[in-house]
């Protein structure tokens, strides 16, 4: 039997120390182990038992190192993507910052009417003056009806909605009262 160290410096319990090396040296693994059931008939037996036993061991080890690999990697993987999400929110809120006082803008009412009259029809961008006429709001035309106007052959056209005579030259007359329309 081989004598082992009862003490050693780096063990905080040395007679559990002691007990495991007496155990181990009474049951040698390895070549030690396979000269010693050498002595034995059934030596073969022995050895293939304990090499059994051994392929399970290290296969057992290389399973769960394996395993513990695949989850380590996966925990890996998964803190980095967390930190890149993390990192893309904190960037979102530094590129778009949210508004503490903010006031969503307030549409404008579809009709405005004013004192003299008129009214705009703010979806259309229609101003109706208060003796009928109406202007393009976003162009400052005025709006005709098509279905009123008659064209006449040289250039000239009749509102007949409004009574309105327009000359090619661009000269207003009202056909009810005949004189000249200036506005």
């Amino acid at each position: 039997m081989a004598i082992s160290s009862i003490s050693s410096a780096t063990a905080p319990n040395w007679l559990k120390e002691a007990q495991e090396s007496i155990a181990a040296s009474e049951n040698p693994g390895g070549l030690m182990g396979m000269l010693k059931d050498a002595r034995y008939p059934a030596s073969i037996k022995n050895f293939l038992a304990k090499s059994q036993s051994t392929a399970a061991n290290l296969a057992l080890i290389s399973q769960s190192t394996a395993q513990s690999q695949s989850t380590l990697t996966l925990q890996m993987a998964d803190a980095a993507q967390q930190k890149r999400m993390q990192e893309r929110v904190a960037l979102l809120q530094k590129l778009n910052p949210q508004q503490s006082n903010f006031n969503p803008p307030t549409k404008l009412d579809p009709f405005i009417y004013f004192q003299d009259g008129s009214s705009i029809d703010t979806e259309n961008n229609i101003l109706t003056m208060s003796n009928g006429t109406q202007i393009d709001t976003t162009t400052g035309m005025q709006i005709i009806d098509h279905n009123s106007i008659i064209s006449m052959a040289n250039g000239a056209y009749l509102d007949t909605k409004n009574n309105i005579l327009t000359m090619s030259d661009g000269t207003k007359i009202d056909t009810i009262t005949g004189l000249k329309v200036t506005a």
